[in-house]
C-alpha cells in the first residue's frame, strides 16, 4: 500500500479504517492495472497515468470521487446517497454499496476505453 495512503487510512477510527480498506480492495480486484497514488490530499487511483478514481474517509462518510460522468449516469441509483457532480458520499452508518460501485468501475471504464 502507498505510504500516504496508508497513512490517510490509519488516521480514521476502526470501523472507518476497515471500510475504507474494503474499498480500497475492492476497486484494486476490479481493475488490477491501477496504480496506487495520493493526488488532491485523497488517496487515488490512476490508469494510465491519469487520474481514474479518488476516494477518502471523513467523520461520517466515505467520499468517492469518480467524476461527473458517473454521477450523471446514475444520478437516478444515487437518489438515496448525498452526491454532488463529482462526489459521492456514502455514510459510514450505512454498508458500502459495491454493486453500484461496481457500476460506476465500469462506466469509468468503458469510457477510459473509448478516449484511448
Amino acid at each position: 500500500m502507498h505510504t500516504e495512503v496508508a497513512a490517510h487510512i490509519d488516521s480514521f477510527p476502526a470501523d472507518t479504517q476497515e471500510k475504507l480498506k474494503s474499498l480500497r480492495a475492492f476497486i484494486l480486484q476490479s481493475v488490477p492495472e491501477l496504480v496506487e497514488a495520493k493526488s488532491y490530499g485523497i488517496p487515488t487511483f490512476k490508469l494510465n497515468g491519469k487520474n481514474f478514481i479518488h476516494y477518502a474517509g471523513y467523520a461520517k462518510h466515505i467520499g468517492l470521487y469518480p467524476g461527473a460522468g458517473p454521477i450523471k449516469e446514475m444520478k437516478d441509483e444515487l437518489k438515496s446517497y448525498k452526491h454532488a457532480k463529482g462526489s459521492i458520499q456514502f455514510p459510514l452508518s450505512e454498508e458500502l454499496p459495491f454493486d453500484l460501485i461496481q457500476k460506476i468501475i465500469e462506466f469509468k471504464l468503458l469510457g477510459t476505453k473509448k478516449s484511448a
